[in-house]
């Protein structure tokens, strides 16, 4: 059975037999804050567990490597909604150890997209159309600047009130110890 399929299957019990019930909250986060994770499949219901989290205590937002790769992206968007129309008022930025977006390397990148299929002609259009593919899929070194450059982009932006404590965490993934990067309440 492809997987859509197997999610839809379940789906139709889960709603038959009513188990959404024990999800109800509202669209407000409880907890008045809103949290920027990596997409690491490990983080999923660790995260959540370590921090004390549940369903809906807080907003979370997720991108390869908990980076803010563009002021204006939609990561960016997503936090500010979350602060002024979710009525946020803390964000918290989370990396993890043993990332994917550590080390990437855009040729590498593009070459595996190339074996699966991309013509070489698409990447090379998009390089020459002014694309800076270098910038766009560079990874980091350490999580702990990448967490901090982050926090920094979302802290700086122009249409963020200067009120709003910014902090910087990195998990480890195979144990959910946390621990601060950025202390957002500290100036």
């Amino acid at each position: 059975m492809r997987i859509i399929d197997e999610i839809l299957n379940h789906n139709e019990k889960f709603v038959a037999e009513k188990e959404f019930e024990k999800f109800e909250t509202s669209k407000f986060p409880e907890k008045k804050l809103v949290i920027l994770s990596c997409m690491d499949t490990r983080l999923v219901e660790l995260l959540p567990k370590a921090m004390n989290i549940k369903n809906g205590d807080v907003k979370i937002v997720k991108s390869a490597g908990a980076i803010v790769a563009h002021p204006f992206g939609s990561i960016m968007r997503s936090i500010l909604v979350a602060v002024y129309e979710l009525n946020a008022d803390e964000i918290c930025v989370v990396g993890h150890h043993d990332c994917g977006m550590s080390k990437i390397n855009a040729d590498d990148f593009l070459s595996k997209a190339v074996e699966r299929g991309i013509a070489q002609e698409k990447v090379d259009t998009v390089r020459y159309s002014g694309i800076d593919l270098d910038q766009w899929l560079k990874g980091f070194d350490r999580v702990e600047d990448s967490v901090r450059d982050s926090v920094d982009q979302i802290k700086n932006h122009p249409l963020l009130t200067k009120d709003i404590p910014v902090h910087g965490l990195v998990i480890d993934p195979a144990t959910g110890k946390l621990d601060m990067v950025v202390n957002g309440y500290e100036k």
